[in-house]
């Protein structure tokens, strides 16, 4: 348990002290964010920073930090230090680097910042990944919570019944102005998920019998499956996730004043790791080994294994409740992702969004493909979530990196972004290249190739970082 708490204590002080880091060479200042300087009663409406943030952690905390963190805890406790560092190294600075320079550019969407930044030809790769994603990610999170509220209804509301429900409640959540139904519900889910967290973690603690295991840096999953890179796009959005990159947007066209963007993305990609964490530390110790809580995913499914948790913990009653706060966080992250996936559109079509007609034109059609998609079982969809995920998650750290490399006052700071998207791009390639959904090739290809790639593209970094110096010295002087 001492690992746990040790992982706990870093994460805070990582905010506090990293997180200060971050802002400094991001520079926030005074300028008006979109939602003071456009205000167009639907997506730029100004939030306080509380309620700001509590969106913004369930915009991002979806299944990833439960369902990822459970399928990573099956690595055994050394899924705790990628959960930790991955976080405040790379996650969080992803996370605020993705809103605040949206926040400089009129809260545009990562596609378009990936235009500006890396050109037209990542703009539109970005514009067709990024949808792609966020189609994917929503449909992830229809299927997700509709099996685990029909756990907890009689058996005449199937899961069918629920991805119905689920469905017609994002068409809403979709189209309408984003203080109406976001605005209101997210504070009060984001204290069911946080009060679910909270019991989840005292339960382990107070209860005999559960023990949580201490780091080791061996791999202890039961198919010996190499940790790298596949533990590191397991666990996805509790380490780092470029699903984050397209929802950071939404509430940078939401913020006040720029000087509460840590609060708001730095510290809500943290508030999840945090999450992620308790999940983790619940699966091993409920199952008491790598063994147990691989079979019970086999046997169960994801949504079993968290009901089981939850049940067993908490009693009925309390279990529920966990459930429910599971429940909530794919569900308002499945509505935001379409949402952001109308504003990408948007943006792209140059239909303004303000007209309802023109979200209508855009949502129907995504939600029918998200209908259509969640026929497809879960396990496989989950896979190529994690893995596009993790790829613009690369991208969405580069870009940040030629922003900086462009803007920042500290301009050899520009590593804080480099370190972690050469490190993604390693994982993005070695992962594809091995994984049975990509193309199945032996770790002697994949790693290499990883190696090179994430190599070639830090050399041109390093050309770009020097041609800007040099740029920047003649302008000087």
């Amino acid at each position: 348990m001492i690992s746990l708490i040790l992982s706990l204590v870093v994460l805070v002080v990582g905010y506090l002290v990293y997180g200060k880091v971050v802002e400094k060479v991001f520079g926030p200042d005074d300028r008006k964010t979109p939602a003071i300087a456009i205000n167009d009663g639907v997506d730029c409406v100004p939030m306080p920073t509380w309620k700001a943030f509590l969106i913004q952690l369930l915009n991002i905390a979806g299944t990833g930090p439960i369902f990822g963190a459970l399928m990573g805890a099956v690595f055994g406790p050394i899924v705790f230090l990628w959960i930790v560092f991955g976080s405040i190294l790379g996650g969080a600075v992803h996370d605020y680097m993705s809103g605040m320079i949206s926040a400089r550019n009129g809260g545009q969407s990562i596609a378009e910042l990936s235009g500006l930044y890396l050109g037209k030809i990542i703009k539109w790769v970005m514009r067709v990944f990024a949808v792609l994603l966020l189609v994917l990610t929503g449909t992830v999170f229809v299927t997700s919570p509709a099996a685990l509220i029909a756990n907890l209804t009689p058996d005449v509301l199937s899961k069918g019944f629920w991805i119905i429900v689920i469905l017609l409640y994002y068409v809403l959540a979709t189209l309408l102005p984003v203080d109406k139904v976001i605005g209101r519900l997210y504070p009060i889910f984001g204290v069911i998920l946080i009060v679910m967290a909270v019991s989840i973690v005292a339960a382990i603690f107070v209860k005999d019998g559960y023990v949580i295991p201490e780091i080791q840096l061996i791999n202890q999953h039961p198919k010996d499956l190499a940790v790298w890179p596949f533990m590191f796009v397991t666990v996805a959005c509790g380490a780092i996730s470029g699903f984050h990159a397209t929802q950071s947007p939404m509430m940078a066209k939401c913020i006040t004043h720029e000087k509460k963007g840590r609060t708001v993305f730095y510290g809500a990609m943290i508030s999840e790791s945090v999450i992620a964490l308790i999940w983790a530390a619940a699966g091993v110790a409920f199952y008491g080994a790598t063994g147990g809580l691989s079979e019970a995913l086999t046997a169960l499914g994801q949504s079993g294994v968290v009901y089981e948790i939850s049940t067993g913990l908490l009693g009925l009653a309390g279990g529920a409740l966990a459930v429910i706060g599971v429940v909530v966080c794919p569900i308002t992250s499945g509505d935001t992702a379409f949402r952001s996936a109308r504003l990408i559109l948007g943006e792209w079509a140059r239909l303004d969004q303000r007209k309802m007609r023109n979200r209508l034109l855009l949502t129907i059609p995504m939600l029918a493909v998200a209908a259509a998609l969640t026929q497809i079982d879960f396990n496989i969809l989950w896979r190529y979530f994690a893995w596009s995920n993790q790829t613009l998650a690369m991208i969405a750290l580069w870009v940040a990196t030629a922003y900086l490399i462009k803007h920042s006052r500290y301009k050899f700071a520009s590593v804080i972004t480099a370190a972690p998207a050469t490190f993604m791009s390693a994982v993005s390639l070695t992962y594809i290249l091995m994984a049975s959904e990509g193309f199945g090739l032996s770790s002697a290809i994949a790693y290499p190739a990883g190696i090179i790639f994430a190599c070639c593209l830090l050399v041109l970094y390093i050309v770009m970082f020097t041609k800007n110096c040099r740029r920047a010295g003649r302008l000087t002087a």
